[in-house]
């Protein structure tokens, strides 16, 4: 287990193949490597492994005929840059007759350091009040009447809590302006925003580390050498390297490594938190393949991955941050780590578990999952992936927000969305892009988000607060694999499609399309069934176990000591 999500998203990985490559994030579809990574992996033996981060790291599943995990150093010309000398491979292992011993040993600890009252009060509001995401297809859609009719839309529901508002890079005219379009936000939007606060929510703006070449800010960003610049002119003119991101056909990026570029950007974001009271940011930072090619920054990075790091510590040194889109180490709280974008797909639901399992174990307990119902619609089928896995991945893509429009083809299939909220349910944060409302007047799905959000409310949001304390104390996930209930009990170790919040809540949701049964495995106790509160003993499969369509399998831990 561990390394990061793959492509095909195998659990544990051996069930999986990655060719020999570089150990950095990449886009799922185009690379190996997913947008959450660390360099630790741990099997059911007790065996544990770390590569230490100055390593340049390749590694290899199952490669060609090889059914094992492989390990290499390696130089290059784009994520092992900085050649001295020969390449070394350093790593540690370490091992235990317990595999939950083992981790919990290995897990990194004392997360409370420099934790603020307020950082902890945030953790709590995004484990139990939702994130609301504004992410329409094209800047031109999101406007100040958006936001407001969004969260009018939330209020009318009646039942849902008001949470972050979260809206993505194109509040600004181009990406790098640091500043509201007043073409779509007009003078007033710091009213409105005032108004959207006292309605209970709170705002979020997403923040990239690129400077769109038509931003008011890319020429003096070049004049200041604020940008990173092309390998190989370091020396002539300082050439500021470009690339590509999302829908950001020519950009620079911000070097970090340069004295004067935290200071200039904070500047920016301070006069945008002060005009218009904007609560927090999301850094949206890509992964080390959207760096420009050649890279060069005033200072060496160890690899470009190092960047999120970097960007995310100076960042959140003078600005509440609440969520990072990718990392190689575990960001201070109160950040959350997203999950990768998903199409609305059945393939997409089967990987969520998955990959919430090993960022977990990989030593990120506080994950923000994407939206119910996935981050857009598929363009095309997706096709199985050629691993020995039970899930498949997708391509990763922009959002769809709910901005009022007549148009309904835009929506997840209606089964699809019951069934991602039943799973969402239960996860650290409820991310909400597409409002049950917006199924008409469809008076089974407002009543399943009614029914969801109580139990939301009532059972896992008390658990996720109790285990997000010891996620700050030990640094264990909050949701768990079931090995980590019962580590000697080898049906645990390739349960794939259940989960556990902390030690006391099993969930077995439905991941396939027009199914209403599913195999159900149990470890060591007593269980009290969350769909007809019967008592059920572990360490045995509940087999063709019914679930209706507007229910989802979970399970609560009993005393030792009961009996029935």
């Amino acid at each position: 287990y561990g390394g990061g999500r793959t492509l095909g998203m195998a659990w544990p990985v051996e069930l999986g193949q990655v060719e020999m490559s570089a150990f950095v994030t990449g886009h799922i579809g185009r690379h190996r490597w997913g947008s959450v990574l660390k360099r630790y992996f741990i099997n059911s033996k007790g065996v544990a492994i770390y590569i230490d981060p100055n390593t340049p790291l390749y590694v290899s599943i199952n490669a060609g005929e090889e059914t094992r995990l492989c390990l290499q150093a390696r130089q290059d010309n784009f994520a092992y840059v900085s050649h001295t000398g020969l390449p070394h491979l350093n790593y540690s292992i370490c091992s235990s007759g317990n595999m939950k011993e083992l981790h919990s040993f290995l897990s990194e600890k004392s997360l409370w350091d420099g934790l603020k009252e307020s950082d902890v009060e945030v953790v709590y509001s995004l484990l139990t009040e939702p994130v609301w995401q504004i992410a329409p297809p094209n800047k031109q859609l999101l406007t100040e009447a958006a936001v407001v009719n969004y969260t009018e839309d939330v209020i009318a529901l009646g039942f849902l809590r008001q949470g972050h508002v979260l809206l993505n890079e194109h509040w600004q005219n181009q990406v790098g302006d640091f500043t509201f379009d007043t073409d779509r936000f007009p003078v007033t939007t710091n009213i409105t925003i005032d108004i959207i606060h006292r309605r209970g929510f709170r705002i979020a703006l997403t923040l990239q580390p690129f400077i769109a070449t038509e931003s008011r800010n890319f020429a003096e960003a070049v004049e200041e050498g604020l940008l990173v610049i092309e390998r190989g002119n370091e020396d002539l003119r300082r050439v500021p390297a470009l690339t590509q991101y999302k829908s950001v056909a020519s950009a620079g990026m911000l070097d970090i490594t340069n004295d004067r570029t935290i200071p200039w950007i904070n500047k920016q974001l301070k006069e945008l938190v002060e005009k218009y009271n904007v609560d927090s940011f999301y850094l949206d930072m890509g992964t080390a393949y959207d760096m420009p090619q050649y890279y060069q920054l005033h200072q060496n990075l160890t690899n470009p991955d190092h960047y999120k790091s970097i960007f995310t510590n100076k960042i959140q040194a003078s600005h509440r941050v609440i969520g990072v889109s990718g990392a190689i180490a575990r960001p201070p709280a109160p950040v959350f780590v997203s999950l990768p974008t998903l199409s609305s797909t059945w393939e997409s639901l089967q990987v969520i578990i998955p990959t919430v399992l090993t960022y977990g174990i990989v030593g990120y307990p506080f994950l923000m999952p994407g939206p119910v119902g996935g981050d857009y619609l598929p363009k095309v089928v997706p096709t199985q992936m050629p691993v020995k896995s039970t899930t498949n991945s997708t391509f990763e893509g922009l959002g769809i927000g709910d901005l009022r429009v007549t148009d309904k083809s835009h929506l997840p299939n209606k089964e699809l969305y019951v069934r991602w909220l039943q799973l969402a349910t239960f996860l650290p944060v409820i991310r909400y892009s597409h409002l049950p409302s917006e199924y008409d007047s469809d008076i089974e799905i407002l009543e399943q988000a009614k029914v969801l959000t109580a139990l939301r409310q009532q059972t896992v949001n008390p658990l996720l607060k109790k285990y997000a304390k010891e996620a700050l104390d030990s640094g264990v996930p909050l949701i768990r694999p079931l090995w980590m209930l019962d580590p000697s009990d080898s049906a645990c170790h390739l349960v794939v499609d259940e989960f556990s919040v902390g030690e006391e809540l099993i969930v077995a949701p439905i991941l396939r399309q027009g199914t209403h049964e599913r195999e159900v495995y149990l470890p060591a106790g007593v269980w009290k069934d969350g769909i007809d509160s019967s008592l059920r003993k572990g360490s045995r499969w509940l087999h063709s176990y019914k679930v209706p369509g507007d229910k989802i399998a979970y399970f609560l831990k009993m005393p030792d000591n009961t009996r029935f």
